[in-house]
């Protein structure tokens, strides 16, 4: 007897299979006509209204300004031409040749190549992309130091900061299971390069990865960058500078040379990449950040990277830890590598500047009881003991506890950003009384 697919699904118990696999079945019933009220939300007017309180954020670096008339005219132009209508990915080396042809490769390569020149790194010597964030700046640059050290010598690096780092420093150096050392920091934050030698000189054996900040989280300190590299002499080491904010102003300022790659008189390499966050000083209106290295770095890494990644499926080695990736940001944030741009960033730079000079002078003047505080002269965060919390929530202002005489003093902090004018500053003073 011949078995019939109806019979043979009844006989399987295909047939319930089948049918769960429709809509309907689903929900056991026929689906109904009416449907949810997608109407606008009420949210969105609470979602307006948060564009009239963007000026009094003064806790975080984050540029609440708005970008300029014509970076929305460059997003206009890029939709024209069809970006951000469909499927758009830019998978893979910006430097390289991509089967995958639906992508905006140029604009990265070129923003940066221009980047790179204000860094100091040599032209058409540069690699780097345009990351999700500056956490994943960082995990690209922590990513490559550990990956050459390891291939130099066999041995897994440890890895050198301190506690005055960004947080997702610790956050990455567990997840790629890297033994810490914790370097010890100068009063004003920055790292104790005679303490990083003592910690060097314990663990001879293992290769060092140091990270080092430019402009650490609340106090704004500054790593000595060459002062660490001379106590990496002789050793296997990579450097990878964290310059999340500082790195996005300070080139417009007299303190350029603190984030070069280079310096005189031999053009010696100072540090081996950079992470910059592009939606901190520049203004950029989603999480993104710059990844910069040399060409020669990647080119030693892309030897390492191609043994556990098998490039056939979209013929070339990435580079990149992260497969798919955004093509809208790039294409954007290629405005804010124009000249005009430059120029714009570099008023913001002075006016940040000047308006960090501002608050330090009135709260010494009129609040030396809080007893403010700026790191350095590089520096738009002034940090002072924390007021009320009428006016921490006011101002969105970030609290840490620091420690003094071994308790733990609630402190606050205003990063300046190009947002905060003298108006607000002077409300926010006024607030103080």
């Amino acid at each position: 007897m011949s078995i019939t697919r109806r019979k043979f699904l009844g006989l399987t118990g295909a047939a319930t299979l089948v049918a769960t696999c429709s809509p309907n079945a689903l929900t056991g019933q026929t689906l109904p006509n009416e449907r949810p009220d997608y109407a606008p939300s009420p949210d969105l007017k609470k979602l307006h209204a948060l564009t009239r309180q963007r000026t009094s954020m003064l806790g975080y670096p984050i540029n609440m300004n708005y970008p300029p008339p014509a970076f929305f005219d460059w997003r206009q132009k890029l939709d024209a031409a069809g970006l951000n209508k469909f499927s758009f990915n830019s998978v893979g080396d910006p430097f390289k040749h991509s089967h995958f042809f639906f992508n905006t490769h140029d604009f990265e390569r070129e923003l940066i190549e221009r980047f790179g020149a204000i860094y100091g790194f040599t032209h058409k010597q540069v690699w780097g992309f345009l990351t999700n964030s500056g956490t994943d700046s960082n995990m690209h640059g922590i990513y490559i130091g550990r990956t050459l050290l390891k291939s130099r010598t066999g041995i897994m690096p440890k890895i050198y900061f301190t506690r005055e780092a960004h947080y997702s420093i610790q956050i990455l150096r567990n997840l790629m299971n890297l033994e810490w050392v914790v370097v010890n920091t100068q009063a004003d934050g920055c790292m104790d390069v005679n303490d990083l030698e003592q910690k060097l000189k314990a663990n001879p054996d293992h290769p060092a990865l140091v990270v080092a900040t430019i402009g650490t989280t609340f106090k704004g300190a500054v790593d000595p960058v060459d002062d660490i590299q001379s106590k990496l002499k002789g050793r296997d080491s990579y450097l990878h500078l964290d310059a999340a904010l500082f790195g996005g102003y300070l080139p417009h300022t007299p303190f350029a040379d603190e984030v070069l790659h280079t310096q005189a008189p031999d053009q010696s390499a100072r540090y081996h990449s950079i992470a910059v966050s592009c939606h901190k000083f520049f203004g950029f209106p989603s999480p993104a950040g710059l990844f910069i290295t040399t060409q020669s770095i990647f080119d030693e890494f892309e030897a390492q990277f191609g043994k556990i990644h098998d490039p056939e499926y979209i013929l070339q080695t990435p580079g990149t830890i992260t497969c798919s990736r955004d093509a809208v940001k790039p294409a954007e944030f290629h405005f804010f590598s124009s000249e005009s741009d430059f120029s714009r960033q570099a008023i913001d730079a002075q006016n940040m500047m000047d308006n960090a000079n501002f608050l330090l002078n009135e709260m010494k003047t009129h609040y030396a009881h809080l007893e403010p505080t700026r790191a350095n002269n590089l520096s738009t965060i002034i940090y002072f003991k924390k007021p009320a919390d009428r006016l921490i929530n006011r101002y969105t202002l970030a609290t840490i506890g620091l420690k003094q005489n071994d308790q733990s003093v609630p402190y606050a902090h205003v990063v300046v950003m190009p947002h905060v004018g003298k108006t607000i500053l002077s409300r926010f003073l006024e607030d103080l009384t």
